[in-house]
């Protein structure tokens, strides 16, 4: 497949994903999809080695099935199920079943929520390039629309946050932060997405810490000590 057929094919496919996550709430939707696949673009850039092939069109289809996780509250994992999707998903568009196969094993270990972890050169960076949309002030704005999606209050105190369950008034974008995105940078993959997460999360501190003041909050990290 020469590189004009592949843009042909992949161009395709991108409209269908579109018109799949077309609905879908504004913290995963297509949106998020084209910020990832530029993330990941931009990575693998920097990341030698990698197909860019696979990483494209795995960071296109990577939340294939977060529909159905949404759906279901995270009573399933659309990594997982994604990558089994993705097969039939792409069925008519001719990619090669090795490409395919190569993709669907990359979604299937992107998610941070997960033991399964990439052991591909294009799975780390498809799972950089998501992380990376959780982080900064995207990372931030995409917080508050998933907290205000479950109903959550603006903003509560670290052991309010810590003490409740997901979905529920204190699933907060401060909640998200605690659990999960203050611990990205560490468990960033390539070097390249390690250093775009530090910058990310230097920036995203100190916005909760702010916010933490604002909102006359004990000092930002003391409830935790």
């Amino acid at each position: 497949m020469d590189n004009t057929e592949f843009e042909t094919k992949f161009s395709t496919l991108l409209q269908r994903v579109r018109t799949h996550l077309e609905g879908a709430p504004g913290c995963h939707d297509f949106d998020h999809t084209l910020r990832v696949l530029r993330n990941a673009e931009t990575l693998a850039a920097d990341t030698p080695g990698a197909d860019l092939r696979v990483v494209r069109l795995a960071a296109l289809l990577h939340d294939l099935a977060r529909p159905e996780e949404m759906r279901l509250q995270g009573g399933a994992c659309h990594a997982r199920l994604g990558a089994a999707m993705i097969p039939e998903f792409v069925a008519d568009c001719g990619f090669p079943p090795e490409l395919v196969a190569a993709v669907a094993e990359a979604v299937r270990t992107h998610r941070y929520r997960d033991d399964a972890r990439p052991q591909t050169v294009e799975g780390e960076i498809v799972y950089d390039a998501d992380k990376l949309d959780s982080l900064g002030a995207v990372g931030i704005g995409r917080a508050f629309l998933f907290a205000g999606r479950a109903g959550a209050r603006l903003h509560n105190t670290a052991r309010e946050a810590l003490s409740s369950p997901p979905y529920s008034r204190e699933d907060t974008a401060y909640r998200e932060y605690l659990v999960k995105l203050r611990k990205l940078p560490a468990a960033m993959l390539t070097d390249a997405g390690r250093a775009a997460a530090a910058e990310r999360a230097a920036y995203m501190e100190e916005f909760f810490r702010r916010l933490h003041q604002e909102c006359g909050q004990t000092p930002f990290g003391e409830e935790e000590k």
